[in-house]
């Protein structure tokens, strides 16, 4: 009987798998992170960032260093809700109708340029994200174990784009940005694709396995032993409600934003060898767990106030428990 590893070995492991990601994805390491994280709180991560700036190769490269079965969609303006969760279909040799999966049964689903498909599509995720399952004609079918969505997308106001359903953003634990590179960053890109770098091919740049599902698992339930106390609650709470009453913001943090900062702020506690949470914790997890719930004014959005600038305003106001 294989014995369970200890969480220092298994953090240690969890570092290494950015070590891995890191051979074949230059900088982003927050993004890195995040999604480390998210995987951890058993949560869904929305990346969002112009074209070219790596965010499927991390999710590729991720899911590579993880030893985790991978599918990718790309979302098209004329892709069809079974298109991603699969639908019914007639087999004539057995004269019956049976349902043939769809991508969406997988370990981590990278869902690619998710806001390039009209809304009906995009919501076909909801149920999966949710619930981890899927119905189709009456059929409830579970979904493998993990189950994460990594979703890409572009910024909003370029051509081509949907807004994405206010419900399916509320789903997800994360929405990190992927910045445009330094020119170091750059440099050491162009400098890999001189040498032969090909990001098709993970295996010969080194990409290794690192952790098993079983190790990941593991750790998922090490996290779930990180404490919090009633101060510390309090205080994601006094977070949230205090975005409702921001002056630019039409709707901001709901209860279960609330309970996605409290998930992403225990395991960032546990990576960092915390055996309870401390106002710290929830201050580093505020943006990236928020900022895709919260919507601006009009008038906000036209003075070009910006969300996170919101959020950080709201972490220096509100009163940090002792």
């Amino acid at each position: 009987m294989t014995s369970t590893p200890a969480p220092q070995d298994l953090r240690q492991k969890l570092s290494d798998v950015r070590t891995e990601v890191a051979k074949a994805v230059v900088g982003q390491d927050a993004a890195v992170t995040g999604m480390i994280v998210a995987l951890l709180a058993r949560g869904h991560v929305l990346l969002e960032g112009v074209p070219g700036v790596a965010k499927t190769l991390l999710v590729r490269s991720l899911s590579a260093a993880l030893q985790l079965d991978t599918k990718r969609v790309q979302f098209t303006p004329d892709l069809m809700p079974g298109d991603v969760t699969g639908s019914m279909i007639y087999e004539a040799g057995r004269g019956e109708f049976v349902f043939r999966e769809g991508p969406v049964f997988t370990n981590i689903l990278l869902a690619d340029e998710i806001n390039r498909t009209p809304p009906k599509t995009q919501s076909s995720l909801l149920e999966a994200m949710e619930e981890r399952q899927v119905s189709v004609d009456g059929l409830t079918k579970p979904l493998p174990v993990p189950f994460l969505v990594a979703a890409t997308q572009n910024p909003i106001e370029h051509e081509g784009t949907y807004t994405l359903p206010e419900a399916q953003l509320d789903r997800f634990l994360m929405k990190l940005i992927l910045e445009l590179p330094p020119r170091d960053t750059e440099f050491e890109v162009l400098r890999r694709h001189s040498t032969g770098f090909d990001p098709r091919d993970l295996a010969a740049a080194g990409v290794r396995p690192v952790l098993s599902p079983a190790d990941l698992e593991a750790a998922r339930a090490e996290v779930q032993r990180v404490g919090a106390s009633d101060d510390v609650i309090g205080y994601a709470v006094d977070l949230a409600r205090a975005t409702r009453s921001a002056p630019s913001v039409r709707l901001g943090v709901s209860p279960r934003g609330s309970v996605a900062l409290l998930s992403a702020a225990k395991a960032w506690a546990w990576l960092q060898g915390f055996e309870s949470l401390t106002p710290d914790h929830i201050q580093d997890m505020a943006l990236p767990v928020l900022r895709h719930r919260i919507q601006l004014r009009p008038e906000a959005e036209l003075e070009g106030v910006s969300v996170d600038a919101i959020l950080r305003s709201v972490i220096a106001q509100v009163q940090v428990p002792l």
